[in-house]
Formats: structure tokens, C-alpha cells, sequence
């Protein structure tokens, strides 16, 4: 879809939009085990030097072997860093880089798909898979919060302003103009009134 990899009969499979959900499922699961909750933030660690460890050996040891440097996944290790470390919700984050490492590793292995070797729009060298292409799921998580908290900002906001809206008045009617010249002391003509 956005020209980063390709699969292997140049089409979506079918099990990709749905795999996207599950990976988010194993996530929020996984974050619930004892480990995660008994380890807590060492977790997170070990995981960051996995992490760590990959995007390192994609730059130096790795191009040895695949022929492919890895700037990629490089670039992706701070952003996965910052929310592994700084957001709230870090054992989600934690869990996605296992099961994405994971599922890149195997559909790679398999030729089920393949990275580009030089991302399309950016020009970035790229391994198959980069190492911590679970960042771009952080920054999916991210972006997916922001525009949920501004859309429920904008709508307390519209909530506000029509609770707090005055209720239109009503115009006079028509029989309330013909009352009021009636008794105005004004010469209203009997077929004038008729006519309203």
C-alpha cells in the first residue's frame, strides 16, 4: 500500500487488515500476564535492548550476511524508545515489537512478502525486515489517540455551545399582528382583516 514492501502475488491479501487488529489484540493481551506485571518496567528494558541490539546489528553485522544495511529500522529505534519509555501504555508497545518482530521475521523468511531495499518516497536503505518497524505501530497508536482526543474535544466543545444556546423566540403570529392593530387605535379597514 505505501510501496515500503510488496507481497508475493503483487496483491492485499485478505489477511492483512485483520492481522493489523490482531497484532493490536496480542498486544493489549499480553500486557495483562503476570510477567509484565510482576517485571513491570523491566520489561520494557530487556525489551529496548532487544531492540537495541537489532538495530545495531542491522547497521554493522547483519549487511554482512543480507546484503541490505538497515537505516530504517535504525531510525525507527528512538521513536520506539520514547514510547517504550515515556507513555503510559508501554506494555502495549512492549508486547507489538515481540509479535511484530515475530510475524516480519517468519512472512520474510517464508517469501510471503519482502521489504524494499530503498524506501520509496524517503530514499532509506531498509533491511527485510528493518529491526524496529514496530516504532511505525507507536506512531500509528499516537496518531489514533491524538485524533480521538480531538474529536472528543470538539465535540464537548459543539455539546457545550448548544446546551448553552439561548432557545429562539418565537415571532409574533398572525393573529397577534391583527390583535395589536386592532387595539393600536389605528383604522384597519374589515376586508384588510379578512385577507390575513
Amino acid at each position: 500500500m505505501w510501496g515500503v514492501y510488496r507481497y508475493r502475488m503483487h496483491n492485499l491479501p485478505l489477511f492483512v487488515p485483520p492481522g493489523h487488529g490482531i497484532v493490536y489484540l496480542f498486544g493489549l493481551l499480553a500486557s495483562q500476564t503476570p510477567i509484565v506485571r510482576q517485571y513491570g518496567r523491566r520489561v520494557a528494558h530487556a525489551v529496548l535492548g532487544g531492540a537495541s541490539v537489532w538495530a545495531a546489528a542491522g547497521l554493522t553485522v547483519l549487511p554482512l550476511v543480507t546484503h541490505r544495511i538497515d537505516v530504517q529500522g535504525a531510525l525507527c529505534l528512538p521513536v520506539f524508545a520514547y514510547f517504550l519509555l515515556r507513555s503510559p501504555r508501554w506494555p502495549l508497545f512492549a508486547a507489538i515489537f515481540i509479535i511484530v518482530s515475530e510475524l516480519e521475521i517468519c512472512g520474510t523468511s517464508f517469501g510471503n512478502w519482502y521489504w524494499m531495499p530503498v524506501a520509496p518516497w524517503t530514499h532509506i536503505p531498509s533491511g527485510n525486515p528493518p529491526s524496529v518497524i514496530a516504532g511505525g505501530y507507536c506512531v500509528i497508536d499516537g496518531s489514533v489517540l491524538l485524533v480521538l482526543w480531538t474529536y472528543r474535544v470538539g465535540l464537548k466543545t459543539i455539546m457545550t455551545r448548544i446546551r448553552t444556546t439561548t432557545s429562539p423566540i418565537i415571532g409574533p403570529t398572525i393573529r397577534d399582528l391583527r390583535s395589536s392593530r386592532a387595539n393600536s387605535g389605528e383604522e384597519v379597514s374589515p376586508a384588510s382583516t379578512n385577507l390575513i
